[in-house]
């Protein structure tokens, strides 16, 4: 059964980003890499403070777009009731797996065209 993720992500400024994956290693690999344009790369949010899974995709788009409609405040109480020291979650996991790192490399070409990866992850900004 196929695995999606919503997650959040933020900086040392505490700036959020809400996006959704169905391979939440190598997506949050992407941010930290910049490999993907926009406004991860621009204010440099690579910390994974937040992320959820679901096992339906329908259900993990809707819960992105719920995320992404609230006010900051109560993403910020979101993210402190999951990880209240705010720690980056993704420092847990060991190195990335040697496919997940090619296959990001790989697609760097295609993300800097369409501003998607091949898995047709979606880039927005959420503050």
């Amino acid at each position: 059964m196929a695995e999606y993720f919503v997650y959040i992500l933020s900086n040392k400024s505490r700036m959020l980003y809400v996006g959704v994956t169905s391979n939440l290693e190598r997506r949050v690999f992407e941010h930290r890499m910049k490999l993907v344009p926009g406004f991860t790369e621009r204010y440099g949010l690579a910390q994974l403070v937040y992320y959820e899974s679901t096992g339906e995709v329908t259900s993990a788009i809707s819960r992105e777009k719920e995320i992404k409609g609230w006010v900051r405040r109560k993403k910020v109480a979101l993210i402190h009731s999951f990880n209240p020291e705010w720690k980056d979650l993704s420092l847990e996991w060991n190195s990335p797996n040697p496919d997940t790192l090619r296959f990001a490399q790989g697609d760097k070409k295609v993300l800097r065209v369409t501003g998607r990866s091949a898995q047709g992850d979606r880039e927005e900004c959420s503050g």
